[in-house]
């Protein structure tokens, strides 16, 4: 969604995704901003459900027992053009259109040892002692819809649809379908990092605020509650 270009229009926040890489002086991010907001973002949370349980178990867990967090995905399209940088002489975009966006988002499903690991692999080979075998992973990356609502995702699920080509056959419009999985606290237990800090503060303080909007709605319609109970 774009400005409207009244005076008095609000400012629109700019969504983004970035991916977090632990560097040498600590956390270096690469942002991959909206070029316009989604205009629809499916959400579900999946609860843990007691009843699926062996039968054997049953009576002892309680029917509302919640161990971890909810499974909280997102669903978005992002759309990208190269026009404007077109219209602008823009050297990437005449050279790649919306190709370098795409390889950003990319860069999210390959696997990657980040800035440092990529360091010491690269020391092990020239000093003929190569560091053990690290085992693949993907980089953590903060999906950011407002400061309401940025959160640590994985990307689960890419697909793209690429439209109006350049001569050099790079696309010069491109609609990406985009799936992510938030990353809760208790999945990095094993890990730790600047990153992996960051994105836990990042899940705590979204749960902070959605708290701090539960208390706030609860309070304004405590009265309408008590008025539908019948004792």
């Amino acid at each position: 969604m774009a400005e409207t270009g009244f005076t008095r229009s609000p400012q629109l926040s700019r969504g983004a995704v970035v991916q977090l890489v632990d560097g040498v002086i600590g956390v270096e991010p690469s942002i991959v901003p909206f070029q316009y907001n989604p205009e629809t973002v499916s959400r579900t949370l999946t609860p843990w459900n007691p009843f699926e349980v062996d039968q054997s178990g049953r009576g002892q867990i309680a029917p509302t027992a919640q161990p971890f967090d909810p499974q909280h995905t997102f669903t978005l399209d992002a759309y990208l053009d190269a026009t404007d940088q077109l219209e602008d002489d823009d050297l990437v975009a005449k050279e790649s259109g919306v190709s370098d966006r795409l390889a950003a988002l990319e860069s999210l499903l390959q696997p990657s040892a980040g800035l440092i690991g990529n360091l010491v692999a690269a020391v092990g080979e020239l000093t003929g002692a190569p560091p053990p075998p690290k085992r693949p992973s993907v980089p953590i990356a903060l999906l950011i819809l407002g400061p309401g609502r940025i959160l640590p995702v994985r990307v689960t699920s890419y697909s793209v649809e690429e439209t109006l080509f350049m001569p050099s056959l790079h696309p010069m419009m491109a609609k990406v379908s985009l799936g992510f999985e938030v990353l809760t606290p208790d999945v990095f237990r094993c890990e730790s990092g600047p990153a992996v800090e960051l994105a836990k503060a990042a899940y705590n303080f979204f749960r902070v605020q959605q708290s701090a909007l539960a208390v706030a709605h609860s309070a304004r319609n405590a009265a309408k509650a008590l008025s539908l109970l019948p004792f």
